[in-house]
């Protein structure tokens, strides 16, 4: 009985405890353990303030920790400025399919980029804490049984939060000081949204949303395939379904006027794919491309890459698709259509980190087929990293001018 009296001394006095505690807490500092505020910051620090390892591998995986929003449901009318989208189609290949898991490995692989903070080093900013806000929108719902309806989908996904209301002003000139003016037709500041794929089929829908907004856009594109094929080369376009896929989207991107080839032409990068015939090229001409061989790496380095690709957009807005076959198989071995004698991780993040300053109204990463990664995760790593230099340099230029 004496024991039993103590022990419900000792409840109580807890449970006391527990209420005066409620009582002057902050209702607003109430928050789940997975919450991340803005800007981003460690889920856990320890007494002395320092990260801990479970902040990075526990809870529910988005992009480098971002928070979640489910922005093509019920926090549709929240607003953003940088959303990370997943796209996860992958019916548009030719040879190796898996990449409708590719949002969900990238994310994967992302997950340690803020483990010490987030800072970019070589470009000494820290697009984590750049004031803007920052999210994972998670993925457009996409069907896998139908190309045409799903690469409406898409399109319509990617439009409704391209079209939304920033979170940010656009803000002023940093040498003049004035208020900067939007880049887009419609005369309004736009979000910008960075796509996780998916094939690269789905790069088509996505340049008829950024039409909507920009008009025609000049692309940069780092690839080791041309993917300007007619369908008639590519496929053999049995159907008007078919005629539309990984090879040939930048085809039909031209044949409809989103692509600017007029006073900025679109760049290709990494290409070193084999041919139907030299007709390719001319084909690939047509369509208002200009080509960086990734053997040319060898002989002008990555600063000769990086002045071709701002010779030709100039100070142009631009569009950036990465696919990530344009990084050698040895440093990204999973994906859809694998070539030897790519550029390395490294070439490719310098090479990205070269493009600072340019107005990257949007972009995506493409063709990461987890199944076909080691279990490092080499492959959704490197997309990782790879969209870090992306979002870094989003971050440190707006889109005005």
């Amino acid at each position: 009985m004496q024991f039993l009296s103590i022990a419900n001394v000792v409840l109580a006095i807890a449970l006391y405890g527990v209420t005066v505690a409620h009582e002057h807490d902050h209702h607003e500092d109430q928050v789940p353990l997975d919450y991340v505020r803005y800007p981003v910051e460690p889920l856990y620090r320890g007494a002395s303030g320092e990260v801990t390892a479970d902040a990075i591998f526990s809870g529910i995986t988005t992009f480098a920790r971002l928070p979640w929003v489910q922005c093509l449901s019920k926090d549709r009318n929240e607003a953003f400025d940088i959303a990370f989208l997943g796209a996860p189609f992958d019916t548009g290949t030719s040879y190796r399919p898996g990449a409708r898991f590719g949002p969900a490995g990238i994310r994967a692989g992302s997950r340690r980029l803020t483990l010490y903070g987030g800072y970019n080093v070589p470009l000494e900013f820290n697009p984590f804490r750049s004031g803007l806000k920052i999210v994972d929108c998670g993925d457009i719902p996409v069907t896998p049984y139908d190309n045409k309806v799903a690469i409406q989908q898409i399109e319509d996904g990617h439009k409704a939060l391209l079209h939304r209301e920033p979170y940010s002003s656009l803000g002023n000139d940093s040498v003049t000081g004035q208020a900067l003016t939007p880049l887009s037709i419609d005369g309004k500041h736009h979000p910008r949204i960075i796509t996780l794929g998916g094939d690269h089929t789905i790069v088509l829908p996505l340049l008829r949303s950024i039409y909507s907004a920009y008009g025609p856009i000049s692309v940069i594109h780092f690839d080791s395939h041309l993917d300007t094929w007619k369908p008639s080369v590519f496929g053999g376009a049995p159907s008007d379904v078919a005629a539309i896929n990984h090879g040939t989207y930048f085809y039909w991107a031209s044949q409809e006027g989103l692509i600017n080839n007029g006073s900025s032409i679109a760049s290709h990068g990494a290409i070193r794919t084999t041919l139907s015939g030299l007709e390719d090229y001319e084909n690939d001409d047509d369509a208002g491309f200009q080509r960086i061989e990734a053997r040319e790496i060898d002989t002008i380095g990555t600063e000769g890459i990086i002045k071709k690709i701002r010779d030709v957009v100039g100070d142009s807005p631009v569009y950036l698709s990465i696919d990530i076959d344009s990084i050698d198989p040895a440093f990204a071995p999973a994906t859809g259509t694998p070539e030897t004698g790519g550029w390395s991780t490294r070439e490719i993040r310098t090479i990205l980190r070269g493009l600072d300053g340019l107005r990257i109204v949007s972009a995506d990463i493409v063709e990461v087929a987890p199944a076909y990664d080691t279990n490092a995760e080499l492959t959704t790593m490197a997309a990782a990293d790879v969209l870090f230099e992306v979002l870094t340099v989003m971050t440190k230029t707006p889109l005005g001018k």
